[in-house]
């Protein structure tokens, strides 16, 4: 039962567009977003909430396979210009880029202490049957809720998507129907949610620094991602190492980081490295680890000069190489960085811990 004389949390909805924003015209059948000024009519249980919740609207909403990093500067400016004025902010944002504008905003927001929740869902929040009103419902409540001390529970950028939330730069889409549409493979959940929110607070994350917080804006977008696979030809690997104005590559080679071990391929990659890219190496799996050295073929990469990703995501990969190449940072300094955690993204080698 709600306090009357307690404050009303203020929260701040950002939506981007997605499928949860759409709503069927009941002339044409089409789905098309609805007006964010008529929330409350189109999910009439936030009333019950009791909090005050807001909106801004990108104008037009896009779909989510147009999002770029100059919408996560924007989205980004919203943050920064109403933080103070909000307890959380909730993204509404399409499924197919969520994990990508979730590590982004991740490296972007330094020293966030407010929770950033971004959800979506799989059918339009105007559908009878719908996955987004109790996504909504929920990601608001864990954007207001508090901890034993006061303070915000949620402290990061994260994923709500039907039974779990997620850290939002460990995270990945892993069904394209399915309602629990997202994982973390390498991090456990934030929280599950099933008759409550049971929050798993030793995974929660906390920052140590007394930093007050601020937007980091400049995204470098040439970054190149490189797929390993059978057969793989010499010239087609080259043309992708000499693509204009590259500063950065994501390899996604195979299980624990291995590559081929023949002369040319090893080759071409010191070719690149000497010409002053940084080569970066995650694992295609969607669980485990780049463990260099662990076998020849990865010992290869690493004596020519390949940076490991670790437990890394893709998706926090390449928004984590562009964020340190648009803080500009030189080469050095971006190999270093992209081999420790800024944010939670990745897990610190047990040697180095």
């Amino acid at each position: 039962m709600n306090n009357p004389t307690a404050r009303r949390p203020r929260i701040l909805l950002i939506y981007t567009g997605g499928t949860i924003g759409m709503i069927e015209n009941p002339e044409t059948r089409a789905l098309q977003p609805f007006d964010f000024d008529h929330l409350i009519d189109n999910v009439p249980k936030l009333k019950m909430l009791n909090y005050v919740i807001e909106n801004v609207s990108f104008t037009p909403p896009i779909d989510s396979s147009d999002m770029s990093p100059e919408h996560w500067e924007e989205i980004a400016r919203v943050v920064e210009t109403n933080y103070h004025l909000y307890d959380g902010f909730v993204v509404l944002h399409g499924t197919d880029t969520m994990a990508y504008t979730a590590s982004a905003l991740s490296f972007m927001l330094r020293n966030l202490r407010k929770p950033v929740i971004i959800t979506g869902s799989q059918l339009p929040i105007g559908e009878v049957r719908t996955d987004g009103e109790e996504n909504l419902i929920t990601a608001v409540q864990i954007a207001a809720a508090l901890d034993r001390h006061g303070d915000p529970m949620v402290q990061e950028v994260a994923i709500l998507f039907e039974n779990y939330l997620w850290r939002g730069n460990r995270a990945t889409k892993r069904s394209a129907d399915n309602f629990n549409a997202f994982k973390s493979h390498n991090y456990p959940q934030l929280a599950k949610i099933g008759l409550g929110i049971n929050y798993n607070e030793d995974a929660l994350y906390r920052h140590h620094s007394h930093e007050p917080f601020s937007v980091c804006y400049g995204m470098d977008k040439r970054i190149v991602v490189i797929d390993l696979y059978p057969g793989l030809r010499r010239e087609v690997l080259r043309y992708a190492l000499h693509t204009p104005d590259t500063k950065g590559v994501v390899l996604r080679s195979f299980g624990a980081g291995n590559a081929p071990t023949s002369p040319w391929f090893l080759d071409e990659l010191k070719d690149a490295i000497g010409r002053g890219m940084v080569v970066y190496n995650v694992t295609q799996c969607v669980g485990g680890s780049v463990l260099p050295g662990r076998y020849a073929a990865s010992d290869a990469m690493v004596s020519a000069g390949v940076v490991s990703g670790g437990d890394i995501t893709t998706e926090a990969a390449i928004t984590k190489m562009m964020f340190l190449f648009g803080q500009g940072m030189d080469n050095s300094e971006v190999r270093h960085n992209l081999t420790v955690p800024l944010c939670g993204e990745m897990t610190l080698p047990a040697a180095d811990e």
